[in-house]
């Protein structure tokens, strides 16, 4: 996968993207990231990238001129190798990031992400992409952190970049459920106990209880979940146990 990323702040990138999974992928070949300084596009004999909007107004915007040229740049650099793919512009008013919309991005052979800053960006940029992103209802400094948590969470759904492909189908929120509980060594640390359940070899039985304590940590955290997760009839079964398990007042 290639990912392109004009940003004004490469050092951002630079100092947090090469390290841990992000960079062991780009290390072993399954990614190639490179970040383009928009800046060095502008045609303005200030380096000015940003000017005020016509009619007024606070603030400052983008301009279309850098991002268009960047833009042609990348892609004269990346012809016959790499399709254009989707352009994300990193915007508040976008599409809410997910775990489906990262699952979704990995399949793409090329994404570029778009990071603003100032006020926001002159209209025309827009016809540029095919998304517009955005972490929450909040408004960060710039699109530049909101962009590596998106390649973050898009990159551990490439083939072989996590080796186990079974271990993000199982994070929180891939099956629309929260994640059960984990335990490692040793099995009992200044008595508290790993379940005995864990240590009995029984998989079936291991299966079934991550099943069910997935279900009650969901429950218990993100019920809202359960509304939209497409749960099996094994799934409700074992929801209605749990319910009738800490509430056996409750009718069935």
């Amino acid at each position: 996968m290639r990912i392109d990323v004009l940003s004004l702040f490469p050092n951002m990138f630079q100092a947090t993207m090469g390290e841990s999974i992000i960079g062991k992928a780009q290390e072993n070949g399954f990614l190639d990231l490179q970040i383009t300084d928009f800046r060095d596009y502008t045609t303005d004999k200030h380096n000015h990238v940003d000017d005020a909007p016509f009619g007024g107004g606070a603030g400052m915007l983008l301009q279309p001129q850098p991002i268009f040229d960047a833009m042609d740049a990348i892609e004269k650099e990346t012809a016959g190798r790499y399709p254009r793919g989707r352009v994300i512009l990193m915007d508040p008013a976008g599409r809410r990031f997910d775990q489906d919309y990262a699952q979704e991005l990995a399949q793409e052979e090329h994404l570029t992400f778009i990071c603003g800053h100032y006020e926001g960006y002159d209209e025309r940029i827009r016809q540029l992409v095919t998304d517009e992103a955005s972490l929450g209802d909040y408004v960060l400094t710039g699109g530049e952190l909101a962009a590596m948590v998106m390649i973050d969470a898009t990159v551990r759904f490439v083939p072989g970049v996590l080796g186990n492909m079974a271990s993000p189908m199982g994070d929180s929120f891939s099956n629309g459920l929260l994640e059960y509980p984990q335990y490692t060594r040793p099995a009992d640390f200044r008595g508290m106990k790993v379940p005995e359940v864990l240590t009995s070899g029984n998989h079936q039985k291991i299966r079934e209880w991550r099943m069910k304590e997935s279900l009650r940590r969901t429950l218990h955290r993100r019920p809202d979940l359960l509304e939209s997760a497409p749960l099996s009839r094994e799934q409700h079964r074992l929801l209605e146990d749990i319910k009738l398990d800490e509430d056996p007042d409750v009718p069935d």
